[in-house]
């Protein structure tokens, strides 16, 4: 882990906002000039802090009206591999994130879906005969605030 500086924060946090600025536009917002902005951004990069930059598609726009997050809880541990249930719940279009979390589930989806049946026919014809599937529980997003992340 690298030590960051106030600047460091503030291209993060400037980062964070909008990806597409260009080094020298960071660089007058923060006082730098283009050079020193991507002397710190490769910084950042090599030390595993800048992951690189993602496009956020706005999936209602695109007829995508429902978002559910699903729990899942595998029923035989030990029968089906963790990989090989990671690998089919990948290949499924509308799985946006598969994330293997610890608690009450083993499991964490992020769905989209047009409405809510097409959802349903996506959890009953994918995502519930993928192997080693038990215990299923889906709350469905209401509303979703951006938050600047850790850095605040």
């Amino acid at each position: 882990m690298i030590d960051l500086d106030d600047m460091d924060r503030a291209l993060l946090r400037a980062l964070a906002r909008d990806a597409t600025q260009s080094a020298g536009a960071l660089g007058r917002n923060l006082g730098l000039s283009q050079p020193a902005t991507w002397r710190r951004i490769r910084k950042l990069e090599s030390a595993g802090i800048l992951k690189g930059r993602h496009l956020r598609l706005n999936a209602q726009a695109l007829g995508f009206g429902v978002t559910v997050f699903l729990g899942i809880k595998l029923a035989t541990k030990g029968r089906v591999s963790l990989e090989d249930f990671e690998r089919a719940v990948s290949a499924i279009p509308e799985v946006q994130r598969v994330e293997h979390v610890l608690g009450l589930y083993d499991y964490r989806l992020r769905v989209v879906a047009r409405d809510l049946p097409d959802f349903e026919r996506v959890l009953r014809r994918r995502i519930m005969t993928l192997p080693g599937v038990g215990e299923v529980e889906a709350n469905v997003l209401l509303s979703e605030e951006r938050s600047a992340g850790p850095l605040g």
